[in-house]
């Protein structure tokens, strides 16, 4: 009985595609991936890339979906304890942990989930958990949106890193208030990281007065739920 001998790379897969264009990605940016480029790096011929993808922007939103999955939404489970705001901080510090860790991607994760699953499962997660802590539908969306907004920009660049570790560039004259911010670049994760919990809990105390203003005060009252 003759055998058929087994191929001499592994089959190519979605995740494969994913994985190496992910890669890809994290060390040369956006502009890296190319039909060609990956094929190369998978050691197929261009065309076969199609029976998965049909083009690189396809390829782009499942490397995006990808480091949506990476997200934990467990604070919005039904039997976990954490309330609305304690449940979005830890989301919030969660989906920016992916997004740092690959912030190549994050001009493509800013324009929305689209038809993603992953990026459609975190909206879902994060709107429900709005509604049925008591926010109106309306402003279920508003929190959503502002979260992104927010999360999404903390990632897409480290204001730090932006002032050059040279004393001499910014001189008093011009400058009088900047006169340790050739320092900053010396301390990026530290002034980073500080602004962006510094900018959250800012954002959830706002939002926890209009909570006690309106939904817990019921001067605006809880739609139905619908679907």
């Amino acid at each position: 009985m003759c055998r058929m001998a087994r191929p001499r790379k592994p089959l190519l897969s979605r995740e494969r595609i994913v994985v190496t264009a992910s890669a890809l990605v994290d060390a040369e940016g956006l502009d890296a991936v190319s039909t060609r480029r990956l094929a190369a790096e998978l050691g197929v011929s261009g065309p076969s890339l199609y029976n998965h993808f049909r083009n690189k922007d396809e390829i782009l939103d499942a490397v995006a979906d990808a480091v949506s999955a990476q997200v934990d939404l467990s604070m919005f489970d039904a039997a976990d304890p954490r309330d609305w705001r304690e449940a979005l901080r830890d989301w919030a510090v969660s989906y920016r942990a992916a997004l740092s860790a690959h912030p190549h991607i994050v001009p493509v994760l800013a324009q929305g989930p689209g038809r993603r699953p992953a990026g459609l499962r975190v909206a879902d997660a994060v709107f429900g958990a709005m509604v049925e802590a008591g926010w109106p539908p309306a402003q279920a969306t508003h929190i959503g949106a502002l979260m992104r907004y927010f999360v999404t920009g903390s990632a897409l660049g480290s204001f730090a890193r932006g002032f050059v570790d040279d004393e001499t560039a910014y001189d008093p004259a011009d400058y009088p208030h900047l006169g340790q911010a050739h320092r900053l670049a010396e301390h990026r994760q530290q002034v980073d990281e500080g602004a962006f919990t510094t900018g959250l809990r800012a954002l959830l105390d706002g939002l926890a007065l209009q909570y006690e203003r309106t939904v817990l005060a019921g001067t605006v009252r809880r739609s139905p739920k619908t679907g």
